[in-house]
């Protein structure tokens, strides 16, 4: 009985498993079928990505200047790491646990990293041959240059930040989505903790339900409602003390010297440019989404956004993130490429850059701020040429205080990184074309003399 059971069974599953080979081929087209048919339908729409773009709207100088402060970007966060860090040094591997911040991809090494950059890094093996990191006394002058220009240009960030709790709908923002423009806007590393209270007349730090904190306005400046676009074109830096209403001012347009359908879509730009808008800075509460008046006070909350920061340029992802505080469009790519006169975005890496066209002269900004010079100064110590030597040890720094000579290591560079050939750097041209990986730090040509060539 128990044999003619067992044997029943697997007739079953024999036949179950017939069954189901015979079932799973057709399954498989109609899966095929349907990927299929959503892939036609999506080819059928006209693409609005940044990847499709013709590359006849490409700007390739500002194409270099991302690739530039994307190098920039991540050595300030080592620097800013170090700062952290009790004798400014570090364990190379413990620098694992911040590559996320520091924006360094695998499998890139950070110790490759840190080793084209010795005017700026010190590295050494201790007794146990455990590599540390440290920086050299050029890079902890800049460090505390830069502490010394974030508090010089302290009340002017105060007064953009206001602003932009001005623009928002209720008057308040997210305090960590702010935390998103800090090195955009030059705010110190503490500005959550101590810089956000030193402003008490202008915002607050306010806690709901929730238990997010949140920097809420505290009083109107009729003054700081007036467009960065208005003092520019119009000249007027006073309110007549009456609320925000409608504008009509024209964006300034920039295009690309090699894009030719601007003239094809003339009546087009005109149209946009000559419609009223709403100010940043009135109640947009009331606007319908999609509408023409809507789209358009979205591109000049854009404008203002990226005038107020340094390099008038932001990360799109921080853009994004302000969506509804800010009454800007769901699909905010979308418009930042449709205005393309006014604004740029730029596909380098895995985080597009929108920059402000009308703020480029070619790769130059055109009014660059005391910070803006510093990072140019920073950058100019990334990168090195000349031969290389070993990484010293703790006995040879034992053996070169002894010899009174660690004091001027970072000048003589017998503390850094040394190369056993030319350390040969193309030029940005050359690196931009090799593809959109991410850029080895080495490829950069940063001297004035090099970026002549490039």
């Amino acid at each position: 009985m128990v044999t003619r059971m067992v044997r029943t069974s697997i007739l079953i599953s024999k036949f179950n498993e017939s069954q189901v080979f015979v079932y799973l081929p057709v399954r498989r087209n109609w899966q095929r079928e349907t990927l299929l048919g959503r892939l036609q339908s999506r080819l059928m729409t006209t693409s609005k990505r940044v990847q499709d773009r013709s590359k006849t709207k490409r700007v390739h100088d500002l194409e270099i200047v991302t690739e530039k402060w994307k190098i920039v970007s991540k050595v300030m966060a080592v620097m800013e790491i170090l700062k952290e860090e009790p004798e400014f040094i570090i364990p190379v591997r413990n620098l694992e646990r911040y590559r996320a911040k520091i924006n360094l991809p695998k499998p890139h090494k950070i110790s490759d990293f840190l080793r084209k950059s010795p005017k700026l890094f010190e590295l050494y093996k201790d007794r146990r041959g455990v590599l540390w990191c440290g920086m050299t006394k050029e890079a902890e002058d800049l460090v505390e240059e830069e502490g010394r220009l974030i508090e010089e240009n302290s009340d002017k960030v105060a007064e953009y930040v206001t602003r932009c709790l001005m623009m928002s709908v209720d008057r308040r923002l997210r305090l960590d989505k702010i935390a998103n423009f800090r090195r955009d806007f030059g705010l110190p590393l503490d500005f959550r903790d101590k810089w956000v209270h030193r402003y008490p007349e202008l915002f607050k730090v306010v806690k709901f339900a929730d238990e997010v904190s949140y920097l809420e306005l505290v009083s109107w400046n009729p003054d700081w409602a007036i467009t960065e676009l208005e003092k520019n074109v119009l000249g007027v830096h006073e309110s007549s003390n009456q609320q925000p209403g409608m504008l009509s001012l024209s964006f300034p347009l920039k295009f690309p010297s090699n894009y030719k359908k601007v003239y094809r879509h003339r009546e087009k730009i005109d149209h946009f440019q000559k419609r009223f808008y709403l100010s940043p800075y009135a109640d947009a509460k009331g606007l319908t989404a999609g509408s023409l008046e809507f789209d358009k006070r979205a591109v000049s909350v854009m404008h203002e956004l990226l005038s107020f920061t340094l390099e008038k340029r932001l990360v799109t992802d921080h853009l994004t993130h302000f969506r509804q505080e800010l009454v800007m469009p769901q699909k905010l790519m979308r418009l930042l490429l449709k205005h393309m006169g006014i604004f740029y975005v730029s596909e380098r890496g895995k985080r597009f850059s929108v920059f402000l066209t009308e703020a480029y002269e070619g790769q130059e900004l055109i009014g660059k701020g005391p910070l803006v010079v510093w990072k140019e100064k920073l950058l100019s110590l990334v990168g090195y040429r000349g031969k290389k030597k070993k990484i010293l040890t703790f006995d040879d720094l034992s053996d070169l205080e002894d010899c009174g000579l660690i004091e001027n290591s970072s000048e003589q560079e017998n503390m850094g990184m040394q190369f056993g050939h030319e350390d040969t750097m193309v030029g940005v041209e050359d690196a931009l074309l090799a593809g959109n990986d991410e850029m080895n730090i080495g490829e950069i040509a940063l001297t004035d003399k090099d970026s002549e060539k490039s």
